[in-house]
């Protein structure tokens, strides 16, 4: 990034830019600079070598895909900090409309965006905090814009990029505005209309919400109907046996 975004107009006020060219990873960068954060921060990197994203899952970043966290001091209980999942995801598919056909875009629960079926975009928080709010939230987000990450096989949503889908690729450091834009958009909303708007909003662009999916937890695979997401961000699924309320599993349709 050769000129500084803070400087654009769509900018939001009071949040800052840090621009790495090389960088483990952006989540990890965000980690290190906690202690002394002063004001939100958007850690953006051309490169990273040892990203990862949600369960420790290896995440690549070619130059020239899009890889930034953001930290920031939310003021927020630990459950609130994890319903923020579903707000960048929003916001996350508002800037990403902005170049793409919104109808080819839809969110899958609980965190990736996906272009014509396949994984185009991920999410994944993380948190510190001992007492009853936390510490600070970090909120890394990695895009593939022009590039399929190398070497991921068998996956269950293959990777594809704006790029090989034909849509207009937009520079990182254009998409990094947009993308800080729409975010700051979306937490002035959950503050003044609290989780529901953020969770109706999500379910608009739900992927395969109505219809019959599978949800693998740690202990079992549930099969049933993608009836909605309640108000803790929680899967729920009608299944023959009844009501199936899923917190944390893997999707597969």
């Amino acid at each position: 990034m050769s000129t500084d975004p803070t400087t654009h107009a769509l900018w939001p006020e009071g949040v800052l830019c840090r621009h790495l060219t090389t960088v483990d990873s952006t989540m990890a960068e965000a980690a290190r600079i906690a202690p002394t954060l002063e004001a939100p921060t958007w850690i953006v990197a051309d490169e990273q070598t040892g990203a990862r994203g949600r369960r420790g899952r290896d995440w690549q970043t070619p130059t020239g895909n899009f890889a930034a966290t953001l930290i920031y001091k939310p003021n927020c209980t630990a459950q609130q900090a994890g319903l923020r999942s579903f707000m960048a995801a929003v916001a996350l598919f508002e800037a990403l409309a902005m170049y793409v056909d919104r109808t080819k875009l839809s969110l899958k629960w609980p965190n990736d965006v996906l272009l014509n079926g396949g994984k185009v975009a991920g999410i994944l928080l993380e948190t510190s905090g001992q007492g009853p709010y936390v510490d600070w939230l970090a909120v890394g987000i990695g895009v593939n814009l022009s590039h399929v990450p190398p070497g991921i096989r068998d996956a269950s949503f293959p990777p594809v990029s704006l790029a090989d889908e034909g849509e207009r690729v937009p520079t990182p450091k254009d998409f990094l505005i947009r993308l800080a834009s729409d975010y700051a958009t979306q937490e002035a909303k959950l503050w003044e209309f609290d989780f529901e708007i953020i969770r109706r909003d999500w379910l608009r662009h739900a992927a395969r919400l109505g219809e019959v999916i599978t949800a693998r937890t740690a202990r079992d695979e549930v099969t049933g109907t993608f009836e909605t997401v309640d108000n803790d961000g929680n899967l729920v699924l009608i299944t023959p046996e009844g009501r199936r309320v899923i917190p944390a599993a893997d999707i597969y349709f």
